[in-house]
């Protein structure tokens, strides 16, 4: 079983979300398959098949958060530290051609999200900015065409 890099804030809303999907969501479909069964016949029960399908999505949403919560390497990022960039390091980059700006945190895969500046560790831009210090350059393959960024500052928080 391979583990997955997580950080603490990313496992805890993995573990927030598996409890509500668990203590929530899960009784409140049984409830509405319950109440589409009392209906009558089942066979032609918009409401009891809709509850089912939503009952298959949930389940499966569990099943995967719980691989994931089982997989999950938990690495308190704010005890790192170091000069070059690696899993948990909130990146400070200048890109070299346009001078745009940009910060980003490498955490796991489940817990990326560009809008709050978080980057998956297997993003291509991740991938090309790990082992960099300050300084340097990474060139990342974009769908626009190559980019190069300097990393300006890495931080651990």
């Amino acid at each position: 079983m391979e583990k997955v890099p997580m950080t603490v804030e990313g496992f805890k809303k993995l573990e927030e979300e598996l409890q509500r999907l668990r203590s929530e969501e899960r009784p409140r479909i049984i409830q509405q398959i319950s109440e589409a069964r009392a209906h009558g016949d089942l066979s032609e029960n918009a409401e009891y098949h809709a509850a089912k399908e939503a009952q298959g999505m949930n389940e499966a949403r569990v099943s995967d958060l719980e691989d994931r919560f089982n997989r999950a390497e938990v690495i308190d990022t704010s005890k790192l530290s170091g000069t070059t960039v690696k899993f948990g390091a909130t990146v400070s980059l200048e890109d070299e051609d346009t001078s745009e700006k940009v910060k980003y945190k490498i955490v796991g895969d489940g817990e990326s999200n560009v809008k709050e500046g978080k980057i998956s560790i297997t993003s291509p831009i991740a991938r090309a900015l790990i082992g960099k210090s300050k300084g340097d350059s990474a060139e990342v393959s974009t769908p626009k065409g190559p980019r190069s960024y300097e990393v300006l500052k890495i931080e651990w928080k």
